[in-house]
């Protein structure tokens, strides 16, 4: 398991199979499953130029390991890559990568769905955006309605 937050833009493709072919022996996983973020022009109904995330050294990356690992407690996971940017970012960019290995690929699914939700809802992350209208701190992050707070995919009633 790696987390890895950095400033600097990122190629989440080129990242995922350099870990991949580092890290993981050929032909024991039967899936990877990748989820990737990227900066948007909007939120909550303003027009967003660019972000800032700010984090706590040290803190943040404990926080991303901890999931990381209930993540690879819950499921049967081989491995888990959660790479996060902060500082400035611009739409379209990159801000998080986040990949999964196991045998199968149900496991790999839930695990990552479990770790980027976590990093959507609870991550000591603070964003500040610029809009047209100044800059403004996120006081929360989008909800998801697919899924409960423990990250998985809400089943219909």
């Amino acid at each position: 398991m790696k987390v890895i937050v950095q400033e600097q833009p990122f190629d989440p493709y080129r990242e995922t199979r350099r870990y991949e072919e580092q890290h993981l022996p050929p032909g024991k996983h039967g899936a990877v499953v990748t989820f990737v973020g990227t900066m948007r022009d909007f939120n909550d109904g303003h027009e967003v130029s660019r972000m800032f995330l700010e984090y706590y050294p040290g803190m943040t990356e404990r926080h991303i390991e901890a999931v990381c690992l209930e993540a690879m407690e819950k499921w049967d996971v081989m491995d888990v890559l959660v790479l996060h940017r902060h500082g400035e970012l611009r739409v379209g960019e990159p801000i998080v990568l986040v990949a999964v290995w196991s045998a199968h690929r149900a496991h790999a699914f839930d695990a990552c769905r479990y770790v980027i939700n976590y990093l959507k809802e609870r991550a000591p992350f603070w964003k500040c955006e610029s809009t047209p209208e100044g800059m403004r701190w996120v006081e929360h992050n989008t909800a998801d309605p697919g899924v409960n707070s423990e990250g998985l995919k809400r089943r219909s009633a």
